[in-house]
């Protein structure tokens, strides 16, 4: 495969629109992360539920848009019900419980999904003014939803960016992740606050898998895949630091990507072609772990780790 401009070009945006949809994912979760200290592997399973209802209320309204804005809240909703019912009895266990418990949600999840839409693949149509191509650079052609997908997710950064640094609520939000017991000496109420955290990286979460219908197969166990991924961009980027998030994630999705396209025909360069197809693709799913360990190395808490954490 010969490696042109307007082939890195288009892969580096895919890699964008990747990082993008990582960082709807990781923002909710190290915010969860680093001020609940909540260890939430279910957190896949929310992006799975927001992609399932974003298709149904496609299929329900015969819009798009609308599905994915009926999602949203009907995401959040389900996000608030497992934060109640499922995880406050969680928040003063060690890790170990946490993850126990939180991977019972993954299996009931994913068998809920499974009895409700059936263990097949769905798919959800793009619509009609999203379909097509939009001409990056002359001769540069690139698909009209990915590139909305990534205005999506640069307008939901500046928004969650706004929240966390201008207004109160965001305020509360990094008290809460330097000292949670202050903040609930001060008349805080902190349960409301864990609820209203926990609400809303279940709807980014939602969000992420609501845009991903249209590009990957909608199917039960859809999230346990991209949370690995979703792990690393919070290690990268430093617990509970929103910048951290998106940061990390834009790095993880163009490692990911880049490695996927370009490391094969690279490596034919150097070596035997048959011996590139083979380290290639194994070489290209590790990248992001390499990245991991040398950021790791460098700065054990992260690129951008939440100040006063305790």
């Amino acid at each position: 495969m010969a490696i042109s401009v307007p082939l890195v070009l288009e892969q580096t945006l895919n890699g964008l629109q990747y990082g993008v949809m990582l960082f709807l994912m990781a923002a909710g979760l190290t915010l969860v992360f680093g001020i609940m200290n909540l260890v939430n592997l279910a957190h896949g399973s929310l992006y799975m539920v927001g992609a399932y209802l974003a298709t149904a209320f496609a299929g329900w309204s015969g819009s798009f848009v609308l599905g994915v804005a009926l999602a949203l809240p009907a995401t959040l909703l389900v996000g608030v019900v497992v934060e109640v019912i499922a995880l406050r009895t969680l928040y003063e266990r060690d890790h170990l419980d946490q993850v126990l418990a939180t991977f019972g949600l993954i299996l009931f999840f994913n068998e809920l999904i499974a009895v409700v839409w059936g263990r097949a693949a769905v798919y959800t149509t793009i619509p009609p003014f999203l379909s097509g191509h939009i001409r990056v650079l002359p001769g540069v052609p690139y698909p009209t939803y990915r590139a909305g997908v990534i205005l999506v997710g640069v307008v939901v950064a500046v928004a969650l960016w706004v929240v966390v640094t201008r207004i109160r609520l965001g305020m509360l939000i990094r008290a809460g992740a330097s000292n949670r017991t202050m903040v609930s000496a001060l008349g805080v109420n902190i349960r409301l606050l864990y609820t209203l955290v926990f609400g809303l990286g279940a709807a980014l979460a939602g969000l992420a898998g609501a845009m991903a219908g249209p590009i990957y197969a909608v199917q039960p166990g859809m999230g346990e895949a991209i949370l690995i991924q979703v792990f690393v961009v919070i290690v990268i980027g430093g617990i509970g630091s929103i910048r951290g998030a998106m940061v990390g994630a834009v790095a993880v999705g163009m490692a990911d990507t880049l490695g996927r396209a370009f490391l094969k025909p690279m490596l034919a360069t150097v070596i035997s072609p048959p011996a590139a197809d083979k380290a290639g693709p194994a070489l290209a799913s590790m990248l992001i772990y390499l990245l991991m360990a040398a950021v790791l190395f460098l700065r054990p808490e992260g690129l951008f780790p939440a100040r006063g954490r305790s």
